[in-house]
């Protein structure tokens, strides 16, 4: 039997052709990977208290499509990320939020190698078009005023080189505040890294728009 559909039926269906590609885009699961050291991977917490797991649920409890992928590595510097950074972010990512250097600091490596190493990194991704979230560290107080002059600076100035958006202190409302670290002193702590998403999360979910309107 032969189908003739009515003028009004064929409008419908033209209509929701045109219409359903770009639905399809926007529903696009963007792949993002949170590549660093104990900071990002988590240390001593459950996966699902990580940063990058708490920054997924934070960023779909907003309506965002994310899946957000944990390369963090406990005790990495920006030598062994540099070393890694090619299979550690997979193709097929379309963002990498990129925090390392706290591991540098607290060896005391020459904050020149540190910046070459960080620049290194970003000029691969960006050869790759992956788009990148630089995170900062600052130098802890022991390393003393000059060797701090010398690393905090980094970030801000491979920011600016590379055009990226950064977040200025990984560790901000963590440091130094009670009840938001493990007993090392150092790494925060489940609520510590709730402290960290909430603080975060507006500027991560600027920088996934910029991700979705590049795609479009």
């Amino acid at each position: 039997m032969r189908f003739k559909a009515r003028p009004l039926q064929f409008l419908v269906m033209i209509l929701a052709a045109l219409t359903a590609a770009p639905v399809f885009a926007q529903n696009k699961t963007l792949q993002i990977v949170g590549f660093g050291d104990s900071l990002m991977a988590g240390y001593q917490l459950a996966p699902a208290e990580s940063y990058t797991a708490q920054l997924e649920a934070a960023l779909k409890a907003k309506g965002l499509n994310v899946a957000i992928n944990n390369a963090g590595v406990s005790g990495d510097t920006s030598s062994g990320g540099r070393g890694r950074i090619d299979w550690s972010v997979p193709d097929g990512t379309d963002g990498v939020i990129l925090e390392l250097g706290a591991n540098d600091a607290l060896r005391g490596i020459a904050p020149e190698q540190t910046e070459k190493n960080l620049d290194a990194m970003i000029t691969r991704l960006k050869a790759r078009n992956i788009a990148i979230y630089l995170v900062g560290i600052m130098a802890p107080p022991n390393m003393g005023s000059d060797y701090a002059q010398k690393f905090n600076p980094i970030y801000e100035r491979l920011a600016k080189k590379h055009a990226l958006p950064l977040y200025p202190f990984f560790l901000d409302g963590v440091t130094t505040v009670a009840g938001m670290q493990l007993e090392d002193g150092m790494h925060p702590n489940a609520k510590g890294v709730a402290a960290m998403v909430e603080k975060s999360l507006p500027s991560v979910e600027a920088f996934l728009g910029d991700i979705g309107s590049q795609q479009k």
